[in-house]
């Protein structure tokens, strides 16, 4: 058996489940599309029809209301028609497994399977096993990967620095066990930032050998100091102690990102979260909403992004039924 790729025979993207392994060329071609969905604020936003006829199932198996609604709407203003599953509305909680659900899904005509999922590997497990006209895209898989919150957090710095080449990122907060983190330290790689950093308490850092090449900081100040864009990280409260730091107000007088620290970095630094936020706990609220923060364009790109990724993989389906 032919190891898992993400592209067919014809070297197309036909899965995203990682970031891992996509070069530069071709994040920046994906960038580039979405860049054609962006509007100015007050327009209508954009609309086509490359998914007409096409049905999108969205499959949820943790609760993700930002994620699944920017799926929902990329895959709306295409022409699609939507499914959404929950885990607590699925067969899944009676017993059915998860290639049941699919192949169930598949016999009503569903091609493109958007999946979230708190265990490792089951967007790969899917996309070996459906038909080989049908897309699988992760929405986001344990603490592994979101690839397509990374390819947003890179449209909206392409956006505000117009690219990547001498930039100072720094990812703060609980990146050990950050799926945003990863994906961000892939498509930052690949995209060739000039300095990437990841800040954490220790008990937060990823293992010695994840992330070659990012910089490690264990103190706030020294990790966001004259960087341009510094992006926080929702920590859930019950990971506070492995940052030996179980109370939420201790955890914001170390580490929350207020405005005199925020002060350390360029003046013309950007502010990035990718939500829900926990504030006066990872993030001030006047950081939030101050003039520094890119957060609601980075909502406002998820958009834009998932109709990209959508419109290439069924162009590129469409591409193999055509050379057949």
């Amino acid at each position: 058996m032919l190891p898992f790729s993400q592209f067919d025979q014809h070297g197309r993207l036909q899965h995203l489940i990682t970031l891992e392994g996509l070069s530069g060329e071709q994040i920046r071609e994906l960038l580039e599309r979405a860049q054609r969905f962006l509007r100015r604020p007050g327009e209508r936003p954009a609309r086509g029809h490359a998914l007409e006829g096409i049905t999108v199932g969205n499959i949820f198996t943790e609760p993700s209301t930002r994620t699944r609604s920017s799926f929902e709407l990329a895959a709306r203003r295409l022409g699609a028609d939507v499914i959404n599953l929950e885990i607590m509305l699925s067969s899944r909680v009676k017993g059915e497994s998860v290639l049941d659900t699919i192949y169930t899904l598949q016999a009503m005509a569903v091609d493109v399977f958007v999946i979230r999922d708190s265990e490792p590997g089951v967007g790969q497990f899917v996309a070996e096993h459906v038909q080989p006209h049908v897309s699988v895209l992760s929405a986001g898989e344990a603490h592994l990967s979101h690839p397509t919150q990374g390819l947003l957090d890179a449209l909206t710095i392409l956006q505000f620095k117009g690219g990547f080449r001498d930039l100072v990122v720094a990812v703060v907060g609980d990146v050990r066990h950050s799926r945003v983190a990863r994906s961000a330290y892939q498509v930052f790689t690949a995209l060739g930032v000039g300095e990437l950093r990841i800040v954490a308490p220790p008990g937060l850092m990823p293992e010695p050998g994840e992330m070659p090449g990012a910089v490690r900081f264990d103190s706030l100040e020294a990790g966001i100091a004259h960087a341009d864009v510094v992006m926080m990280l929702r920590i859930q409260k019950e990971r506070m102690a492995q940052a030996a730091i179980p109370e939420a107000h201790d955890y914001f007088a170390r580490w929350g990102l207020t405005r005199p620290r925020l002060k350390l970095a360029r003046p013309e630094a950007i502010v990035m979260h990718p939500g829900p936020m926990n504030r006066e706990i990872e993030i001030a609220s006047d950081v939030a909403d101050g003039p520094q923060s890119v957060i609601r364009a980075q909502v406002t790109n998820g958009v834009a992004v998932r109709m990209a990724v959508l419109e290439l993989v069924i162009s590129n389906r469409n591409l193999r039924h055509a050379l057949k």
